[in-house]
């Protein structure tokens, strides 16, 4: 994996592509300077978390032959007090239209977050992670 960050804008404004040459803004917390023109940095690690387990999810679930119609994640992500400030906790509720047995929806996550999800295998394993899944 190559990607490229340079900055496009000061003081904080950078822009994060991959080799496709797909972009990403990031920005600086305001209060240290940023504009709020991107994302910050734990904003996408949260989001990171959230996407490459929604993708197992989704295949694993396209595996068995379950079609959804509607599908989203919410992220609530609790940082520690000081420097650094990493994760103590990540919250994430999966949200299926209501045709989906949420019995096998809990097991695709389970088995994504505690065995295939590459991002969730490179958090510290202190970071409490929480699933909960839901009909939309």
């Amino acid at each position: 994996m190559k990607l490229n960050l340079k900055r496009i804008e000061t003081p904080f404004v950078l822009e994060l592509s991959n080799q496709a040459n797909n972009k990403v803004i990031i920005d600086a917390n305001p209060a240290i300077g940023g504009k709020g023109l991107g994302f910050r940095p734990m904003e996408l690690l949260a989001g990171s978390l959230a996407s490459c387990a929604s993708i197992d999810t989704l295949l694993i679930l396209q595996k068995q032959r379950i079609e959804l119609l509607d599908y989203s994640v919410e992220i609530n992500a609790v940082r520690k007090e000081g420097e650094p400030s990493p994760f103590e906790k990540i919250e994430l509720t999966f949200r299926f239209d209501a045709s989906v047995d949420l019995i096998k929806a809990n097991k695709a996550i389970a088995l994504s977050l505690e065995k295939y999800c590459s991002v969730a295998a490179s958090l510290n394993n202190q970071i409490e992670l929480i699933f909960t899944s839901e009909h939309n």
